[in-house]
């Protein structure tokens, strides 16, 4: 099954050295997954502040600079692993550099036919 891990933490978390050591823990941690065909694809975002929210209501579109909601912690990046269950899923976002100073939220992925490969 595939599962989404959310990385969430406040962007004031980690100092510059400190992201880009998270950086590469979390390009080893890409590779030891890919070695056991659990990693699908992984990437940081960019900082909130370059966040557009976009809401289409009654035909109207809605375009606003920030984030969807004003939090504590900002989602930083994700996993997109296959597991073979929660358990599994949970176990790797131990792993995941970005839960010592933040939460990882773990989410199934629903598989939608018709939709391209990649």
């Amino acid at each position: 099954m595939k599962y989404i891990l959310l990385i969430y933490m406040a962007e004031n978390a980690l100092s510059e050295v400190e992201r880009e050591h998270c950086y590469v823990e979390s390009a080893q941690l890409a590779q030891t997954l890919h070695s056991k065909g659990k990693f699908l694809s992984t990437a940081p975002l960019h900082s909130v502040t370059t966040a557009t929210s976009v809401q289409v209501r009654n035909g109207k579109s809605l375009v606003t600079d920030g984030p969807f909601a004003e939090t504590r912690e900002q989602l930083g990046g994700f996993f997109l692993i296959d597991a073979q269950d929660l358990d599994e899923a949970i176990t790797i976002s131990t792993q995941i550099p970005g839960a010592k100073v933040g939460t990882i939220e773990i989410r199934p992925v629903i598989e939608v036919a018709g939709l391209p490969e990649h």
